[in-house]
């Protein structure tokens, strides 16, 4: 990767790129570390300390937090980050399966990916508005001391809820433009730097208190660099696998010229669903306690006794937890593959370019096949998303760090794939850009 980029700078158009893409993510940095006026910001971070500490485990508040740089317990106007888009994205996706008018919309070409890109942000500014109102609920909200204007309490949550809303957009706006102008996805990138600060900050930290501590503490955060990168390297290996069928085109003659004759492959990846299987299966898992504790703000002894026992049979680490979570991903990995590859129509597309697999043939026999191996993929790679999801819980809990609550928080599951795909998508985006521009260079 290294090399990549010292090659895309020595290119003009490719430095610009690069350098507009870090310009707009040190825009976003900036607006994780911005309190919104008017607030309190250490309630903000005493609220998610409170969220990982009260009840044993890290819940909504810590990992949102974690997901965007700690700009949750800043108070920041970034606070919410981009996770309504993302969220409103994958809902879109599911829905333009199940309705049909939003499924011709995807068939459209590039006016058809406008419009959805349109609901997308609509929908997405409808799940910033619930995300906000749930922070209010959730923090009790205090007004800061240089507020000049003594105005009531609500009126301060209403401008919390539009600050939250105002970020969230603008980071929209943010990661569109990064898409528009820079390098790779940019929703993709503000989520990249958001837990890579979060994980930099909280290992900082670790390192700072081990000078206060004692040098004795030091093998601890050593042993976790170990394991982290064993399973970075893990990780990247098996994102990189691939499961290649060969597919041969006969010769045809049309007119004077001989077309056809070559053998090229289909390439199925080991884990082609990527991060959305645990992104659903932990969302559908901590939905519930969401709501409870968004009801945890009326004080209900009910509804405190029944987070409680969630919490500790259901809660974060749990041997239940993990069991329920490892079954979901693999159905959803299961669910979110035949969306992603559909043997009949790629065993029609063969046969129409007059292509054949070795050994079966066109029509049904050559989607039976593609639809055997997708199959015998998809749970290999659900395995493996299983594993994944498992470590942060098996091996990080265990591991006393002076800052482990925290560490654990910001290397996720999720926040581990995310990190090896966007930087391995990052780093083809820029070999493509230099391969075209090599062909452009060649056509001249």
């Amino acid at each position: 990767m290294l090399k990549t980029l010292r090659e895309a700078f020595a290119q003009k158009d490719l430095r610009r790129k690069i350098l507009m893409t870090l310009g707009l993510m040190l825009l976003y940095c900036v607006g994780c570390f911005l309190p919104i006026p008017g607030i309190d910001p250490s309630v903000f971070s005493d609220a998610v300390s409170a969220d990982v500490n009260k009840y044993g485990s890290s819940t909504f508040l810590s990992l949102l937090s974690s997901l965007t740089g700690g700009a949750l317990s800043k108070g920041a106007w970034f606070a919410i980050g981009v996770s309504p888009y993302i969220t409103s994205s994958i809902v879109v996706q599911l829905l333009s399966v199940a309705i049909p008018s939003l499924q011709r919309l995807s068939k459209q070409g590039s006016e058809g990916r406008k419009k959805i890109a349109i609901i997308t942000r609509y929908v997405a500014l409808v799940l910033a508005l619930f995300q906000a109102i749930a922070i209010v609920f959730q923090i009790d909200i205090v007004k800061s001391e240089t507020l000049l204007w003594n105005v009531p309490d609500f009126v301060v949550k209403i401008l919390v809820v539009v600050s939250l809303i105002a970020g969230t957009m603008l980071t929209v706006w943010i990661g569109d433009k990064i898409t528009e102008i820079g390098v790779a996805n940019g929703m993709s990138m503000l989520v990249f730097v958001g837990i890579l600060t979060s994980g930099v900050t909280a290992f900082t930290n670790s390192i700072v208190k081990i000078f206060t501590e004692g040098i004795d503490a030091i093998v601890t955060p050593i042993i976790f660099i170990l394991l982290l990168v064993f399973i970075f390297a893990f990780i990247v290996m098996f994102d990189l696998a691939e499961r290649r069928i060969p597919v041969t085109y006969a010769k045809q003659v049309k007119g004077n010229k001989m077309y056809g004759g070559q053998s090229t492959n289909i390439p199925i990846k080991l884990n082609a669903t990527g991060v959305m299987p645990i992104i659903f299966a932990t969302a559908l898992v901590n939905f519930p306690q969401l709501i409870m504790q968004m009801l945890l703000s009326f004080n209900n002894t009910g509804v405190e006794n029944a987070y409680v026992w969630y919490q500790t049979y259901m809660g974060t680490g749990t041997w239940i937890n993990i069991v329920v979570t490892a079954l979901l991903i693999l159905g959803f990995s299961y669910f979110y593959a035949t969306m992603m590859f559909n043997p009949e129509e790629v065993a029609l597309q063969i046969q129409r370019n007059g292509g054949f697999i070795l050994g079966y043939r066109p029509g049904k026999p050559t989607a039976d096949y593609l639809k055997k191996v997708s199959h015998r993929i998809t749970f290999f790679g659900a395995v493996f998303l299983m594993l994944v999801s498992m470590v942060p819980s098996l091996l990080f809990t265990n591991i006393s760090v002076l800052d482990g609550d925290a560490l654990t928080t910001a290397f996720t599951s999720i926040g581990m794939l995310v990190l090896v795909s966007v930087a391995l998508e990052f780093d083809k985006s820029i070999q493509n850009q230099m391969l075209m521009k090599q062909y452009k260079g060649f056509l001249k």
